[in-house]
C-alpha cells in the first residue's frame, strides 16, 4: 500500500492509496471457496456446486466485499500510521490510472482540531445576586391570586382589569376583512392580548353600549395585509365583569396544595420554591457567560462532519418533540440547516470542554453524582426509588455525569475569570422586568 497525504483546508485531509489487485483477487478466491462449502443451488447437494458456477453467481458479491474490506483496511492503516483522529466518515474517490495491477483511490476526510487551551483570566463573568425575602413572596402570592381571578357582573362602565364580552366588526376600505369579526368575544382589559388602541376603544362603555373608532395596525403586524393599514371597528359591549381576587386564607392555601390550609406553611413553601427557581436561573446565566468566555478565549475550527451530525440530531429531536405534541410532522418538515449555528456552537464547546476537563482534572466524582441525583429525587414522593432508577442504567448515570462535569467547568471558569457579583431585582431574574 502506498499513501500520500495532502492538506486541502485546516481540517480536511486527503490520502491517496494503492492496493495491489493480486491481494484483492486472492481475497476474492478465498471468499468464493468458503462460499462453495455451503452454497445451495438447484440440482446440487450443499457443498457440491461446481466452483465455476459459484464464481458466476457470487463473484460480483465477493469482489465487492473484498474491495470494501481492502479499502477500509488501507485507510485504517494509513490514519493509524500518521496518528490522525478522524472526524466523521471518509469519502472514497476512485482514481483512474494506467496501472491495472493496482487499485488506486483517495480518501477525503476531516480530522479533529489540535486545541491549545488559552486561559480565561481576561474574560468577564457577572454573577447575579438576589436574596429571596418576604417582598418576593408577597409578589408571588399576588401573581398566584391573579391566576385564580374570578369575575362577577358589574353595572358600570368597563375599566382596566375588567373582563368584557363584545361583538365587533372591523372594515378595511368599507369591507369586512378576514378575522375582523366575532361575537361574544371575551377580552380582559389591560391583559395585552389585544392592541392597546382596540382596548382603549372598549374602555368606558357599559353593557349594551356601542362605539365606532378607527385603528391603525403597527407596520410590523403579523397579518401583512393589515400592517400599517387604518381600519374602522364597530364594537358592542354585551357584558362587563369586575375581577375578584381570592382572599389569602386557608382555602387559598389548600388550592395550592397545603392540605391543612396553614397560610404560614404556604408562604414557607412558596419561598423555598422561589429560592430553588432563583438559584436555577442564576446558574443558567452564569453558565451561559462561562461557556461564552471559553468560546471567546479559544477560537477553534470544527469538522463540518461533526456539525452536520449535531444539526441532524437536533432536527430529529425537534421532529420527535412535534410528534409528541400530536403534530403531523409530514406536513411540518424540519430541516437540519435551521440548527447549523447552534450545532456549530455545541461542537466547539464540546471539544473545548473536553480539553479543559482533561487538562484540569475536572472529571465528575462519585459523591458529586450522588448529590445531584439526591437533589433531583427530592421533588418526588419516593426519592429512594428515583435514586435506584438512576443507578440501574449506565446511560442515565452518564447523563448526570455530564451535568456534573459541566458544573465543574463552570466553577473553574468562574474561579479563574474576572468574576464580579451584581445585585439584580426579582423581576429581572424571573424575566418580568418588562
Amino acid at each position: 500500500m502506498q499513501n500520500d497525504q495532502q492538506a486541502a483546508n485546516p481540517l480536511e485531509r486527503r490520502i491517496d492509496m494503492t492496493v495491489p489487485m493480486a491481494d484483492i483477487e486472492k481475497d476474492v478466491e478465498q471468499r468464493l471457496k468458503k462460499m462453495a462449502r455451503t452454497v445451495k443451488m438447484a440440482g446440487f447437494r450443499p457443498g457440491k456446486v461446481p466452483f465455476k458456477m459459484v464464481q458466476q453467481h457470487y463473484g460480483p458479491q465477493a469482489r465487492s466485499e473484498a474491495i470494501g474490506e481492502a479499502v477500509e483496511k488501507a485507510f485504517g492503516d494509513a490514519v493509524r500510521e500518521q496518528n490522525l483522529r478522524v472526524a466523521g466518515y471518509p469519502r472514497i474517490e476512485p482514481k483512474g490510472g494506467e496501472d491495472a495491477a493496482a487499485l488506486q483511490f483517495s480518501a477525503v476526510f476531516e480530522v479533529y482540531p489540535e486545541i491549545r487551551l488559552n486561559g480565561v483570566g481576561e474574560k468577564a463573568v457577572e454573577r447575579p445576586k438576589l436574596e429571596v425575602g418576604e417582598a418576593e413572596v408577597d409578589k408571588t402570592v399576588e401573581v398566584l391570586r391573579k391566576q385564580r381571578t374570578s369575575y362577577s357582573k358589574a353595572e358600570r362602565a368597563a375599566e382596566k382589569g375588567d373582563r368584557v364580552v363584545i361583538d365587533f366588526t372591523g372594515r378595511l376600505n368599507g369591507e369586512v376583512f378576514q378575522g375582523g369579526q366575532a361575537s361574544d368575544y371575551p377580552v380582559v382589559l389591560g391583559e395585552g392580548r389585544m392592541l392597546p388602541d382596540f382596548e382603549n376603544g372598549i374602555a368606558g362603555l357599559k353593557a349594551g353600549e356601542s362605539r365606532t373608532f378607527d385603528l391603525t395596525f403597527p407596520a410590523d403586524y403579523q397579518a401583512t395585509e393589515l400592517a400599517g393599514k387604518t381600519v374602522s371597528f364597530e364594537v358592542t359591549v354585551k357584558g362587563v365583569e369586575a375581577p375578584q381576587l381570592p382572599a389569602v386564607d386557608a382555602e387559598f392555601a389548600k388550592s395550592l396544595g397545603i392540605a391543612d390550609g396553614d397560610v404560614a406553611k404556604m408562604r414557607a413553601e412558596i419561598r423555598a420554591n422561589l429560592e430553588s427557581e432563583v438559584k436555577k436561573r442564576i446558574g443558567a446565566r452564569v453558565k451561559e457567560q462561562a461557556m461564552q468566555a471559553l468560546l471567546d478565549a479559544n477560537p477553534v475550527d470544527v469538522p463540518r462532519a461533526l456539525v452536520d451530525q449535531e444539526a441532524e440530531s437536533m432536527a430529529e429531536a425537534a421532529r420527535q418533540d412535534l410528534a409528541n405534541r400530536g403534530m403531523d410532522i409530514k406536513n411540518m418538515p424540519v430541516d437540519a440547516s435551521w440548527f447549523a449555528a447552534q450545532a456549530e456552537r455545541r461542537v466547539k464547546l464540546g471539544l473545548i470542554i473536553a480539553e479543559v476537563v482533561k487538562g484540569h482534572g475536572l472529571q465528575a466524582k462519585p459523591e458529586q453524582l450522588r448529590a445531584l441525583i439526591d437533589e433531583q429525587a427530592q421533588s418526588y414522593e419516593q426519592p429512594e426509588e428515583v435514586v435506584r432508577w438512576y443507578y440501574s442504567q449506565p446511560q442515565r448515570l452518564a447523563q448526570v455525569e455530564a451535568l456534573a462535569i459541566e458544573e465543574n467547568v463552570v466553577s473553574w471558569v468562574v474561579a479563574n475569570a474576572k468574576t464580579t457579583d451584581k445585585a439584580v431585582s426579582f423581576d429581572e431574574i424571573m424575566g418580568n422586568a418588562a
